[in-house]
C-alpha cells in the first residue's frame, strides 16, 4: 500500500496534536513534517514529496492562503481552522475540503476519503465520486428570483427566512425572495458554513454576533433557535450551555 505523505501546518500545539492522532489511526497516512508557522510550511513542501497538506488559515509569518498564494505546485490541501467566515477564500483555491476545529475523527474520514477520491476517481463508483465532486463548496449559488437566476455569494448571505409561501434570503448588500424551500437550502448550503436553527430560519455561523440558548443575534436581528434544533445548535456552536 502507497502511503501518503503529509504536513502538518497549524501554530496551536493542540490543534496539531488532533490530527497527529487522527492520522495515526490510518495505516496508510504518513506524516512527514510538523509545522508551527508558515515559513516552516513553505519549507516543508520544498523539502518533501508530501502528498496532501493539512494547511491551518490563521498562522503567524505566512497565513495558509498567503501560503497557497505563493507555492506554485503545493500538494493537495485539507484547510484546518476555527473560524468558518475563511474558508470561501480557501475553496476559490481549490482545496479539497475544509475542517473546521473542533475536527472529529468522523469528519477527518470525509476528508480522507474526498482526497483519495480526488487522486484516484476511477477507485470508487460513479456515484461516490460525483458525491464527492459536489462536495466541493462554490463560492455562490444562483436562486430564482424576479424571473431570472440571482448570483449569490455565500460569503454575503447573513440568514434565510422562511416565510409562508416563499424564501428571503438576507444578505450584506439586499434581500432576494425565492420560491425554493428551507429545507432545499439546508441539504445545499454547506453544512461547515450554515446551520438550520428553527423551522422558519438558517444562519451563517461567520455572521453570528451573539447566541443564547433561546435566540442567535445576526446584526440587529435576533433569530429564534426552535426547541428540536437546540441540542444540533449547541453542538455545531461547541456550547455546553444547551440542552444535552
Amino acid at each position: 500500500m502507497k502511503k501518503i505523505n503529509c504536513i502538518i501546518a497549524d501554530d496551536e500545539p493542540l490543534a496539531r496534536d488532533v490530527i497527529k492522532r487522527h492520522i495515526h489511526q490510518l495505516e496508510r497516512l504518513h506524516i512527514v513534517a510538523t509545522c508551527s508557522n508558515g515559513l516552516e510550511a513553505f519549507t516543508a513542501i520544498k523539502n518533501t514529496q508530501a502528498d496532501l497538506l493539512f494547511l491551518d488559515i490563521q498562522m503567524p509569518n505566512l497565513t495558509g492562503i498567503e501560503l497557497l498564494r505563493t507555492v506554485k505546485t503545493p500538494p493537495a490541501v485539507i484547510l484546518t481552522t476555527a473560524y468558518p467566515e475563511f474558508a470561501l477564500e480557501g475553496y476559490e483555491l481549490n482545496v479539497i475540503d475544509y475542517l473546521l476545529k473542533p475536527i472529529s475523527f468522523e469528519r477527518f474520514l470525509k476528508a480522507i476519503d474526498k482526497y483519495e477520491t480526488w487522486v484516484n476517481p476511477g477507485s470508487h463508483s460513479n456515484i461516490v465520486a460525483e458525491r464527492a465532486t459536489s462536495d466541493r463548496i462554490k463560492p455562490f449559488i444562483y436562486v430564482k428570483a424576479d424571473k431570472k437566476m440571482v448570483k449569490i455569494f455565500l460569503k454575503d448571505i447573513l440568514y434565510m427566512e422562511g416565510l409562508k409561501d416563499y424564501i428571503k434570503i438576507h444578505t450584506t448588500n439586499n434581500e432576494v425572495v425565492t420560491y425554493q424551500s428551507l429545507t432545499y437550502f439546508t441539504e445545499k448550503l454547506p453544512a461547515d458554513l450554515f446551520m438550520r436553527v428553527h423551522r422558519s430560519y438558517i444562519v451563517a455561523l461567520a455572521h453570528i454576533n451573539s447566541f443564547s440558548t433561546t435566540e442567535i443575534t445576526i446584526g440587529d436581528t435576533a433569530i429564534p433557535i426552535g426547541t428540536t434544533y437546540a441540542r444540533e445548535v449547541g453542538k455545531k456552536l461547541n456550547s455546553d450551555i444547551f440542552p444535552q
